[in-house]
C-alpha cells in the first residue's frame, strides 16, 4: 500500500502495529495538500490508514475514527507512522490508533493524531447509503458555479495543489449536493493502489461548501462515523452530500455507472487555524513547566470546602498515562470507552 510499508505482530493481547514512513519527497502528490502555509497529511488519508489496516484484521468497516491533531510534513527529512489495531473484544469490534514522530528522532515522543474503532459491518448490521447515480444530473438540481472556487479557498489559506482540485461539477437540490469529482489525468493511474485515494476523496469533502454556512470556513474533517467501502481504485466519482440536523455531513459516492463505492453516515467538520498547524500542534516539546505546593485546608476546618459528591470522568481510548487509575485514587467515579464515540452520554 502506498501508505504502508511495513506490519508488526505484537504479542497476542497487543493486537497488530503497522509501520509507515510519509514525506513529501517520497509521496510528492501530499504536498499539493497545503494548508495555512504548511503541508499536512490530509484527514482522508488518515481514513485510508484506517481502512487497510481494518482489512488485514478482517474489518470493512470504520466505525469512527476521531481525528485529534494534524499531521504536518516538513519541508526535508520525513516523519514515522504507526497505525495499532488492538485485539478484537467481544463483539468483535478492534480500537484503531494513528501515531507519528520525526524520524530519527527515536527519543521524541509519539503523537496521537487519531484514534476509533473498526468493525465487520455484516456483524455489525451495517447497512451502507441508497445512492441513485445512474441518472446523471440529477432530475431538478440546479448547477453551481464552480468559478474561482480554489482561487477562494486559497485566500481562505487552503493552497490546493493540482491532485486536490478535483471538484469538477456541481449541483443542489433541496438542502443536498451533487457533484462530479475526477483525479488529474496525470495521477490515475495512482488511484487503483488505494482502497479510496485521498486526494479523490478530499475533493468530495470540497462539495460541502455549498451546503451553506453551517460548513465553517476553513473546515476540515474532525470525526467520522460508519464509514463503509465497497469499492476500490476509483479515479473518477459521483457523489452526494447531505447535512443532518447535527449539522454533519451524510457522504455517498458511486462510480460513474452508478454503482456505490463508499459511503460515510456522518462526518463531522471543525475550523482550523494557523496556530492549530504548527510543527509542534497539540505538544508541549520543550515547554517550561514549574512545580508549586499549594497548602490545602485540613478537612473539617472551618476554611475547608464543603465536602462535594464523588465527581465523575469518562477516559476514552488507551490510557496510556494511568489517569483512571490516578483519579480513582483521588475518589472519583471513572467511566472507561475504547474511544469518546463509544461514551454513554446522559440525556
Amino acid at each position: 500500500h502506498p501508505l504502508l510499508n511495513g506490519v508488526v505482530e505484537l504479542a497476542e493481547d497487543d493486537g497488530v502495529l503497522f509501520t509507515s514512513r510519509l514525506a513529501v519527497q517520497s509521496h510528492p502528490w501530499l504536498a499539493d495538500h497545503a494548508v495555512m502555509g504548511r503541508v499536512l497529511v490530509p484527514g482522508t488519508a488518515l481514513l485510508e490508514l484506517a481502512i487497510r489496516a481494518g482489512d488485514e484484521v478482517g474489518c470493512d468497516r470504520v466505525e469512527e475514527l476521531t481525528l485529534a491533531a494534524p499531521l504536518a510534513l516538513p519541508e526535508h527529512g520525513a516523519v514515522q507512522v504507526q497505525v495499532r489495531v488492538g485485539v478484537a473484544d467481544d463483539s468483535g469490534r478492534h480500537t484503531v490508533a494513528i501515531h507519528s514522530r520525526p524520524e530519527g528522532e527515536t527519543e521524541s515522543p509519539w503523537m496521537q493524531h487519531a484514534a476509533g474503532v473498526l468493525v465487520d459491518g455484516s456483524r455489525a448490521g451495517a447497512s451502507a447509503a441508497e445512492f441513485d447515480a445512474a441518472v446523471w444530473p440529477p432530475t431538478g438540481a440546479e448547477p453551481v458555479d464552480l468559478d474561482g472556487f480554489y482561487e477562494a479557498r486559497e485566500v481562505e489559506g487552503f493552497a490546493y495543489g493540482p491532485v486536490f482540485q478535483g471538484l469538477r461539477a456541481a449541483w443542489s437540490r433541496d438542502g443536498e449536493v451533487f457533484a462530479e469529482v475526477s483525479l488529474p489525468e496525470g495521477a490515475q493511474g495512482d488511484a487503483e493502489a488505494f482502497g479510496l485515494h485521498p486526494a479523490l476523496l478530499d475533493s468530495v469533502l470540497h462539495a460541502g461548501w455549498f451546503l451553506g454556512s453551517s460548513v465553517e470556513a476553513g473546515g476540515v474533517p474532525f470525526s467520522w462515523s460508519g464509514v463503509s467501502l465497497l469499492a476500490s481504485g476509483a479515479s473518477a466519482v459521483r457523489v452526494r452530500l447531505a447535512r443532518g440536523v447535527d449539522g454533519a455531513l451524510s457522504i455517498a459516492v458511486a462510480d460513474l455507472s452508478g454503482a456505490l463505492v463508499a459511503s460515510v453516515e456522518s462526518l463531522a467538520m471543525r475550523a482550523l487555524s494557523a496556530e492549530g498547524v504548527s510543527g509542534d500542534a497539540g505538544l508541549t516539546k520543550e515547554a517550561l513547566f514549574r512545580l508549586d505546593w499549594v497548602t490545602m485546608p485540613a478537612p473539617g476546618s472551618a476554611s475547608a470546602a464543603p465536602v462535594e459528591e464523588p465527581r465523575r470522568f469518562a477516559v476514552a481510548g488507551e490510557d496510556i498515562f494511568g489517569l483512571a487509575e490516578a483519579l480513582r485514587d483521588a475518589g472519583a467515579e471513572i467511566e472507561l470507552a475504547s474511544s469518546p464515540g463509544a461514551l454513554a452520554v446522559d440525556g
